[in-house]
């Protein structure tokens, strides 16, 4: 049994297929925003609605109890927390990090169409790279 099967085990079918829905818009968004936070012009819009997506991908996995995106999510959302404090534009290794960071969450979403078990955080995720403006 996949991901997908168990929320649907466990919730609503409109509940799951609006979480899906809603993660996708955000997965399709998240790119160009990462990119934009290398931008003086776009650094403070790109870190607030990237927080904004952490923050609703954090609160809906809550609710469906997806731990791996919880974690992550958390994790994102309290660099974000920490970028606000900086003017940008953001350095090349904080823009690649998240540019990895999207990958997983995509690599996720492509894990849930397909019913498969969430696939594993990789670590070198976890590693906070310098937050310091370019």
């Amino acid at each position: 049994m996949g991901a997908r099967r168990d929320l649907e085990d466990n919730f609503d079918f409109e509940i799951v297929d609006e979480f899906l829905d809603h993660y996708a818009m955000m997965i399709d968004v998240m790119e160009p925003l990462i990119v934009d936070l290398g931008k003086d012009a776009a650094y403070t819009r790109s870190v607030e609605e990237l927080f904004r997506i952490f923050h609703n991908i954090k609160s809906a996995s809550n609710f469906l109890r997806l731990e791996s995106m919880i974690r992550l999510a958390t994790f994102v959302e309290d660099a974000l927390e920490e970028m606000r404090l900086n003017e940008g534009p953001a350095n090349e290794g904080l823009i690649n990090w998240f540019l990895e960071i999207s990958d997983m969450f995509s690599q996720w979403q492509e894990d849930l169409k397909l019913d498969n078990a969430l696939s594993k955080i990789n670590f070198s995720l976890l590693k906070l790279p310098d937050l310091e403006t370019a």
